[in-house]
């Protein structure tokens, strides 16, 4: 949800070159995460849920924006995507905008 409501936001505000080179610098980020799962930073919150999470700049211009994401076994798990300039940990124990409580994108 995070990513696509981004994606959004730069088509209709910056237009689709801008979209698309968003998109395309996540798809980057996420394969060197891929690779290198420990790449991010780890954080530390007050949060006990959001253990265990890390962050890697989403790179290619874009590098305000954060995915938000888990070490899973050999690979990882995205959990958000959003600007770093947000009150990060009350975000990121709230769902997405546009999604019910308990449910994830």
């Amino acid at each position: 949800m995070d990513l696509t409501d981004q994606y959004h936001w730069y088509l209709d505000n910056a237009g689709s070159e801008v979209a698309e080179r968003f998109l395309a610098a996540f798809d980057e980020a996420l394969e060197r995460l891929a690779q290198i799962p420990t790449l991010g930073h780890p954080l530390r919150f007050r949060a006990a849920e959001l253990r265990g999470m890390r962050s890697l700049a989403v790179g290619g211009g874009f590098g305000s924006h954060l995915i938000f994401y888990r070490i899973v076994g050999d690979g990882v798990s995205v959990e958000r995507v959003m600007h770093g300039a947000r009150d990060l940990e009350r975000r990121l124990v709230e769902p997405p905008e546009g999604l019910p409580d308990g449910q994830s994108a």
